[in-house]
């Protein structure tokens, strides 16, 4: 299981780019950054959550989407020609199922 070690806002101009069809993407606003750590202390990643609340390996992200990339566009270039004007999605109350790291 992973923990949290830490989770900071992301800065405005960051997307989760996600795959509904073959032929078509969506991008979604990523909310927060999440550093996430092994259980052991080994093995940490960076996973950003949409602000639908999705993340690369959550089980209830939206059906049939998977996760392409991230991706930066300065704020004064304009969202992505894919990004969601308005999200329709709600954000889950379930959150990560992750544990917060406690201090030593």
């Amino acid at each position: 299981m992973k923990r949290i070690v830490e989770i900071v806002p992301a800065r405005p101009g960051w997307y989760a780019r996600w795959q509904l069809t073959p032929d078509a993407t969506r991008c979604y606003p990523v909310s927060l950054w999440a550093l996430l750590e092994e259980a052991d202390g080994t093995g940490r990643e960076v996973v950003g959550m949409d602000c639908i609340g999705q993340w690369p390996g959550a089980d209830d992200n939206e059906s049939g989407a998977d996760f392409v990339r991230y991706l930066y566009q300065t704020p004064d270039s304009g969202a992505p020609e894919d990004a969601d004007a308005e999200p329709t999605g709600e954000l889950r109350e379930s959150g990560p199922r992750l544990q917060p790291m406690t201090a030593p």
